[in-house]
């Protein structure tokens, strides 16, 4: 039987008179009743969209054809998806064996980490205004020995000095 002219309305009462059959036949492929009824009504939404003057030489094939169509399209799809986010989950991991290890810091590693810096920044502030800014200026900028003592009009040997004053300093406060 081919269906000319109006043949969307046609089609659309065929799949309703074989809307059980299509659930059946897709759940058994897909092994979920869901994801069997979710494609069936993807079928009606493509049916309803056909235009009027197609011809279809055989309508109850072209149901199951466009299920299937539809059906590996989305299997595809979730090959594709699974793929991607697998490969991100990878890239976004460290396995020691197949040990999968955290790449963040535990609670009480973050807290100890904050404690520290605590230390270390109130050790700074303790520092005279000029061994401190000599200490910013190399550590926390990253200016060389030169750099720093030409920034400030001061010898090398000074900057040196004033460094090793600070990390004296530091280690004498610092756990």
């Amino acid at each position: 039987m081919a269906l000319r002219g109006h043949s969307s309305s046609a089609l659309l009462e065929l799949y309703l008179e074989r809307r059980a059959d299509l659930v059946r036949f897709f759940t058994i492929r897909l092994r979920s009743v869901a994801a069997a009824e979710d494609l069936v009504q993807d079928i009606y939404v493509r049916l309803s969209c056909l235009d009027d003057h197609t011809e279809i030489q055989n309508p109850t094939a072209y149901l199951y054809r466009l299920g299937s169509n539809l059906m590996l399209d989305r299997l595809r799809g979730e090959r594709r998806t699974a793929h991607r986010d697998g490969a991100w989950l990878d890239s976004q991991t460290v396995r020691i064996g197949n040990e999968e290890i955290s790449a963040e810091p535990s609670a009480e590693a973050a807290v100890a980490a904050r404690q520290r810096l605590a230390l270390l920044t109130a050790a700074i502030q303790d520092l005279n205004p000029q061994t401190q800014r000599i200490f910013r200026m190399h550590k926390f900028e990253g200016l060389s020995h030169p750099q720093v003592a030409a920034a400030l009009g001061i010898s090398r040997s000074a900057v040196e000095k004033h460094m090793m004053a600070a990390l004296k300093h530091l280690l004498a406060r610092l756990p």
